[in-house]
């Protein structure tokens, strides 16, 4: 009996160790499941002292172990991780489809395109041998009637007048704007050119392209987003919001149409980019409507003299422009989302402004960046923040950030043109034309009613701004703005006379960007607020240490400023770069006045496409020129591969009480001078044609070419520590030079002095640095290392300089904008020259990254 009651024990102890070996086959009951769900959603990896008190808590999960509850959460974790993905997975197929669908019909477009050119291309070796064999009338004969089909295609643009108080006559001009603007978004009416750069994709802003040989200028875009077809045609006809150009929009008549759609009479004004143009207006008509296949279209034209009627003259200071059917095609994509096709095509009348800046209104890659691909990222930037992609700083809503770049924006571009019923006039000049000085005494017209209890203007006053304008030659516009961003003390740091700085003592708030010598103390600090997906376009709070001025006295202490920096990309070809800064307070409030100035670049000839590594490269080898080199001459250095020509604009806004309104003219134009002729240094310097004018300013005695800087550096790094700083050896210095320049980790050279100075860094290293390879030589290597990284560097600097080479532990450096990097690890190493002579101090910091 003993023994057949053990061995029922045995049995059923092991039947329970089963059961709990075999946890995964567990059933739970659904009030189980509920109870485990609860949980994992607060909590989707508890702990094991959590799984034991929901064990204890939970009176319906006391039959389970909590091994069992353990496998439950790995199981329930995967899960999620699966679907996730298989989420994942489904939208990008749907893109790709989309996206497919999207490049056959381009595909057909563009063989239809070809048929065409091949047939006009037989039609004019046609012409032409039928001219060459007739008689002198017979010639003329051809001649004419080689462009009657030019004439036709003329004549269908024109139309007889019509009425634009004739409800029939708008639907008809309405019908016949979607199919011309149709013909162009899906079809052959226009010569399209693919833009270079922009590569089509899934995860790319869509397929860009350009007119060629058009009347006008076009440009033309096709994207996928995440938005149903109403929304996008919601935030599309809101053209302020995305079109940093448009001034006003006014809906002046809705007249109801078929199929649901409307008709709409528009008047729009848009700035003028310069101050050396004028701002242009348009009256549009508006067409809005459905498709059988479920698309949405809104097209768009100018009302002129052949098309609706005249609907009246320009207003004052403004130039009437002509918009050419244009709009958006929105289709239905399955699955969710849109597939958007864009036209935009004007006349802008470009013989109204100086000859010099006709390439403003002439080039279609300009019209594709400021609208056409600037309307595809806004959608693809709500779509973004929407979905919870985008973390910003400074605890703001991504609508209210976004609002703030639309107001420093905006408020440049009305300090630029300067609008007479914004409450703008001149001021009588001084005898010089450079500066212009505007007054605007009801600055509730540019800042809202609430800026009357404001202390700007507790006092009376008002705004003043300088501004002025000026030719760059060979200056590329994204290196020069973010050397302006990355070193204001380059063109801030001005002196300032009796009358600016009794001017500055009474005035009750900040001169932008501006620092006295007696009042500047440390450098900036970036804060980053927000950025666009794409990195063209950032959001930005700086801080000036020991910058700002007290109302009674000239006191050290912190100024604020709200940066907006977009276009520094060198790749995005015709496109503007500019910084535009406003004070703020440490508050910060969502409705603070802001008072926006700033510097602008606006290229006026397209660059020729070559890889911004390349040009950075070509720069490099330029600007290293010494005793035991020669310079390469110019042309060879850098080829015609940056622009030519580009337009400056700079404006800055102060504020003025009524009595000290004269001195702070004259404070504000000779600042404004200073900061000109500032710039015109450093544009000097850093012109790629000019790299030699840079010799005589930066150029430190006896440092080598780039060539042969990176042959020392490749060559001592293996004599001290007997391995190859590259993998394989490049057989010739131009390719040793890429490598050098392209390797991951941040490589740079410092001077063996008692204050070491940088000489030369690499890509990463400038990264590293957050600089550029004009203002590296104003850096010091005391200034990026911290405490522990100094004391490190002076224990091993001796061994340096008997052994050739330290390594160094990892740590903690400072960029010049004062950002922190971690690195694992560091090496110096003594650079030799051909005589085996120390030439510098060579460090590598492997690993690196901003913290």
């Amino acid at each position: 009996m003993a023994t057949g009651a053990g061995k029922e024990g045995k049995t059923q102890h092991l039947q329970q160790q089963q059961q709990m070996d075999s946890g995964k086959y567990v059933r739970y009951t659904p009030e189980q499941v509920e109870a485990l769900e609860r949980v994992y959603m607060e909590c989707p990896k508890p702990s094991s002292m959590r799984r034991q008190q929901l064990i204890r808590e939970c009176p319906i999960l006391s039959n389970i172990e909590p091994k069992q509850i353990k496998v439950w959460f790995q199981n329930r974790r995967c899960r999620e991780k699966q679907r996730k993905e298989a989420s994942r997975l489904q939208t990008v197929n749907r893109k790709l489809t989309a996206m497919n669908k999207l490049l056959m019909e381009e595909n057909d477009r563009l063989q239809k395109q070809v048929s065409h050119l091949v047939y006009e291309n037989g039609y004019m070796r046609q012409q032409i041998h039928t001219a060459s064999g007739a008689t002198t009338d017979t010639s003329c004969e051809s001649v004419v009637t080689s462009g009657h089909h030019h004439q036709q295609q003329k004549q269908k643009l024109q139309h007889p007048p019509r009425d634009a108080n004739n409800p029939a006559s708008l639907l008809a001009i309405a019908e016949e704007t979607m199919a011309e603007f149709l013909s162009k978004a899906t079809g052959t009416a226009i010569d399209w050119v693919q833009m270079v750069g922009m590569k089509p994709g899934p995860d790319s802003i869509g397929i860009i392209a350009v007119s060629h040989n058009c009347s006008g200028v076009a440009a033309r875009a096709c994207g996928l987003v995440s938005l149903e077809p109403t929304k996008v045609a919601e935030i599309l006809k809101d053209r302020p919001s995305w079109y940093r150009d448009c001034r006003c929009l006014n809906v002046v008549t809705v007249i109801p149409a078929g199929n649901g759609g409307n008709i709409e009479l528009l008047y729009m004004q848009t700035y003028a980019p310069t101050t050396l143009a004028t701002a242009r207006d348009f009256w549009t008509l508006r067409y809005t409507t459905g498709l059988e296949d479920g698309s949405l279209v809104i097209c768009e034209r100018s009302l002129t003299a052949s098309v609706g009627g005249p609907p009246g003259p320009p207003a004052p200071n403004y130039v009437r422009a002509e918009m050419l059917p244009s709009g958006f095609l929105i289709r239905p994509c399955e699955g969710g989302g849109s597939m958007i096709h864009i036209v935009d095509h004007f006349d802008l009348d470009a013989w109204s402004v100086p000859e010099v800046l006709r390439p403003l209104y002439e080039s279609p890659k300009i019209l594709a960046h400021k609208m056409t691909i600037a309307a595809l990222r806004h959608i693809r930037q709500i779509v973004h923040e929407t979905s919870g992609e985008v973390v910003y700083g400074g605890g703001r809503q991504p609508a209210v950030l976004r609002t703030f770049s639309q107001r420093l924006s905006r408020g440049f571009n009305d300090a630029i043109n300067g609008f007479v019923d914004d409450g703008w006039s001149l001021m009588s000049s001084d005898g010089g034309d450079d500066v212009t000085i505007a007054i605007n005494s009801s600055p509730s017209k540019l800042l809202g009613s609430h800026v009357n209890s404001s202390p700007l203007f507790a006092f009376g006053g008002g705004i003043l701004c300088a501004k002025a304008s000026m030719l760059l030659q060979n200056v590329p516009p994204a290196l020069l703005v973010r050397f302006l961003r990355e070193h204001r003390s380059e063109w801030a740091d001005c002196g300032v006379d009796a009358y600016s700085t009794a001017a500055l003592k009474a005035s009750s708030y900040p001169f932008p960007g501006m620092r006295a010598s007696t009042g500047f103390h440390g450098g900036q600090v970036i804060l980053p607020l927000a950025q666009t997906i794409e990195n063209e376009e950032f959001l930005e709070v700086i801080r000036l240490e020991g910058s700002g001025f007290s109302h009674d006295d000239v006191v050290a202490k912190d100024l604020y400023l709200l940066q907006l920096c977009s276009g520094v990309d060198e790749n995005a070809v015709g496109t503007c770069a500019q910084l535009v800064f406003a004070p703020i307070d440490e508050s910060f409030a969502d409705d603070a006045p802001l008072l926006p100035s700033g510097f602008r670049v606006i290229p006026l000839e397209p660059k020729a496409e070559v890889h911004a590594a390349a040009r950075t490269l070509d720069l490099a080898s330029a600007l290293e020129v010494g005793s035991g080199g020669a310079t390469r001459p110019t042309n060879e250095a850098v080829p015609n591969m940056y622009n030519l020509r580009s337009v400056l604009t700079i404006a800055f806004q102060f504020t003025y009480e009524n009595h000290l309104r004269e001195n702070v003219a004259v404070m504000a134009r000779q600042y404004v001078r200073s900061v000109v002729a500032s710039v015109q240094r450093v544009a000097m310097a850093i012109s790629p044609s000019r790299a030699g004018s840079l010799v005589g300013a930066k150029h430190l005695p006896g440092s080598p070419e780039a060539l042969t800087l990176a042959r020392w550096i490749s060559c001592s790094y293996k004599f001290h520590t007997g391995s190859e700083l590259f993998r394989s050896e490049p057989q010739t210095g131009d390719s040793l030079l890429k490598l050098l320049w392209h390797y991951p980790e941040a490589i740079m050279c410092c001077t063996l002095k008692a204050s070491p100075i940088f000489t030369f860094a690499n890509q990463a290293g400038l990264d590293l640095l957050e600089t550029t390879l004009i203002a590296l030589q104003d850096i010091t290597l005391e200034k990026i290392l911290d405490d522990s990284g100094r004391k490190v560097l002076c224990s091993e600097f001796s061994k340096i300089m008997q052994q050739g080479f330290a390594y160094l532990p990892g740590g903690i450096c400072l960029s010049s904008m004062g950002r922190p990097v971690s690195y694992d690890q560091a090496v110096a190493w003594k650079v030799l020259d051909e005589d085996n002579a120390d030439h510098c101090l060579a460090l590598m910091f492997m690993n690196w990254s901003f913290v």
